[in-house]
């Protein structure tokens, strides 16, 4: 866990505390406090979907993909951001009174547009990380018959768009250069809150951290290098989750 993993600590930290407080009954004033629905069984199928805005960091070399030796070995950090929807599909088990596990799968349609450079020719574009997939598992602790508080993981691939290379020196221009769109695998961990409202909606708000493995973003053009592309994400999302078989 490294670059953005410890604001996304931070964030699950205070989602946390502010559930604690609610369950403590502590509230913040406010005009009007929605109807919560005191709920005793979390167990069912579900849906989710919601919006969110994420932020992501790849740092890359520049090798040569003849040799696999880099021809620009310090790492330089790259960075794109932007707004995410999300729909997913999951199902819980409540086992005991307090505690409650489950297993999902979610889907992000993305744009978070950043800057991709390869160093060595000096060109630059925008690439953007446009669609993601999760499959995992969470477990959570009911701090009331009605809060949830709870934690996921599992595995995760992501897809960034290729792009055109420009010059970055005085005058821009087009280098000839362009790059291909990359898939990439790894894991995620994610953190939040769920609360019951009424007849089967709940709301949710989660924060997930993403860690993608290392791979080559392959260049066209002649004398091409590939850029080794190594981005980690950060989202947070607000959804609606309906509870197919909520009272039964």
């Amino acid at each position: 866990m490294h670059r953005q993993l410890r604001p996304f600590v931070f964030a699950v930290a205070l989602v946390s505390l502010a559930g604690a407080a609610r369950a403590d009954g502590y509230e913040a004033p406010r005009a009007a406090a929605p109807v919560m629905l005191q709920v005793s069984n979390w167990t069912g199928f579900y849906a989710n979907g919601g919006v969110g805005y994420g932020l992501w960091d790849s740092e890359t070399t520049v090798v040569n993909p003849a040799t696999g030796a880099c021809v620009i070995c310090s790492t330089t950090d790259h960075s794109g951001r932007g707004w995410l929807g999300e729909v997913g599909i999951g199902y819980d088990a409540q086992v005991s009174d307090k505690i409650v596990l489950g297993a999902f799968f979610n889907y992000d349609f993305s744009s978070m547009k950043g800057t991709i450079e390869d160093q060595f020719i000096g060109g630059a574009g925008k690439t953007d990380n446009n669609s993601t997939w999760f499959v995992g598992a969470r477990g959570g602790w009911l701090m009331t018959p009605s809060v949830l508080n709870y934690w996921g993981v599992g595995y995760t691939q992501t897809h960034f768009d290729g792009t055109t290379l420009s010059n970055t020196g005085p005058g821009g221009g087009p280098t000839g250069f362009t790059t291909s769109g990359v898939t990439l695998g790894g894991w995620f961990l994610s953190g939040g809150l769920e609360v019951a409202m009424h007849d089967g909606w709940f709301w949710r708000s989660e924060v997930r951290y993403s860690d993608y493995s290392t791979k080559a973003i392959y260049e066209n053009g002649p004398g091409a290098f590939d850029i080794n592309f190594n981005p980690v994400v950060e989202t947070a999302t607000s959804e609606i989750v309906y509870k197919f078989n909520w009272g039964h």
